[in-house]
């Protein structure tokens, strides 16, 4: 492949949800001293993200913000619905089956999606064929019986 660009997971969620899963991959993105951007499509879904990065464990949040807030540029995970990259993010999320977009300056793109989603789980498949396609980096996760991530491809 002659292009070095950004590895692009795949997370198949299947026995837990996206609330369960992104706050600790956002954890283990900050753990790597990485930015993060995590881009919806659904505003909403925006909404419960910003509300559940504060309050998804007793003793921690997240500390994040939204792109159309002040000081954007400042912030470690920023929740967004646009193609732009304010904070220098080298992480990028996907969620709700969002636009991926130009991927140039991430070092690790995150597509999660909902297996028990017909219409999600289709959508992942073709934008992995696609992506395959362009000789993209490819990696895919799914969950064991006991809920731990194993890379499947």
């Amino acid at each position: 492949m002659a292009d070095a660009g950004p590895e692009i997971w795949f997370y198949h969620l299947e026995r837990s949800t996206l609330d369960q899963v992104l706050p600790g991959l956002l954890e283990k993105t900050r753990e790597r001293g990485w930015r993060a951007l995590v881009r919806a499509a659904d505003e909403r879904l925006l909404d419960d993200i910003d509300e559940r990065l504060w309050i998804y464990r007793d003793d921690s949040f997240l500390a994040h913000g939204r792109a159309s807030e002040p000081e954007a540029a400042r912030q470690p995970i920023l929740l967004t619905d646009a193609s732009e990259n304010p904070n220098g993010a080298q992480a990028l999320f996907i969620v709700d089956d969002a636009q991926l977009g130009d991927t140039k300056g991430f070092d690790r793109c995150f597509i999660i999606f909902d297996g028990r989603d017909d219409t999600a789980l289709q959508a992942a498949r073709v934008r992995w064929k696609t992506l395959k396609d362009a000789g993209a980096n490819l990696a895919y996760w799914k969950q064991s019986p006991e809920g731990r991530w194993e890379k499947a491809a």
